[in-house]
């Protein structure tokens, strides 16, 4: 005799495969307001750069207004990005502060070029800068680390940054040996391997959204004898 099917029990719902997911074909979308055209740049790429900026710390929008996508590539050209903070901007390029011995710092020091993204979808613009990079003085770095707050400092002493770490445990084990070396009164010394690099544009380009996809793409490029051209790209 057979046994009694069982009842049957609550629906588990789609599984993974049968879940489409967002349908990314129609993810879109219309970006509006006033185009961007040669007029409207200010004479150099910094300017430009500038009055960006304010408009995006303005905006009250942006959680990070300067938060970038860093790309880099190793010697073999095998690319990476990740995010990082700017942390100063002049006619000298733009900085920003890492582990030396992270990927991105290792990267930088085997092939010292890389590219940043400013996306500000909310405000249908977006900044892309690339160029070659180099390590600021200690002393510049030394003085940005005494302005981060003693947590950040600390972290940057205990993180072996972009290394393989079998736990979180060992990574609270690893902070807390280092405020034990430091306790609160004492100050906490500019790591060796921590510092900061700045992109030395040789492109910057500046990014309007418009209608029907005809996004306005004009570019600073720096040529050789050290001048510049202002140049409009296709979307």
């Amino acid at each position: 005799m057979s046994s009694p099917a069982s009842p049957p029990g609550p629906d588990p719902g789609p599984g993974p495969a049968d879940d489409p997911g967002p349908d990314l074909a129609r993810m879109r979308r219309v970006y509006r307001g006033r185009g961007l055209d040669v007029g409207d740049l200010a004479a150099d790429w910094l300017g430009q750069f500038l009055a960006w900026f304010r408009d995006a710390v303005n905006s009250g929008l942006l959680v990070e207004p300067n938060a970038m996508v860093l790309a880099t590539a190793s010697s073999e050209g095998m690319p990476s990005a990740r995010t990082v903070l700017l942390k100063g901007v002049d006619e000298r390029g733009l900085t920003f502060y890492t582990n030396h011995e992270s990927r991105k710092g290792r990267e930088l020091a085997e092939n010292p070029v890389a590219s940043v993204v400013f996306s500000w979808p909310v405000l249908n613009r977006q900044i892309v800068v690339a160029g070659s990079v180099a390590r600021i003085s200690r002393a510049e770095s030394e003085a940005y680390f005494r302005s981060r707050p003693r947590g950040s400092q600390l972290g940057a002493t205990a993180s072996p940054q972009s290394r393989l770490v079998a736990s979180r445990a060992e990574l609270d084990q690893a902070m807390a040996r280092t405020s034990a070396a430091y306790p609160e009164g004492t100050e906490v010394p500019l790591p060796e391997h921590w510092g900061g690099f700045r992109l030395a544009p040789r492109t910057v380009e500046f990014w309007q959204g418009a209608v029907d996809r005809l996004h306005d793409r004009l570019r600073y490029r720096r040529l050789d004898d050290g001048s510049w051209v202002i140049e409009r790209l296709a979307p």
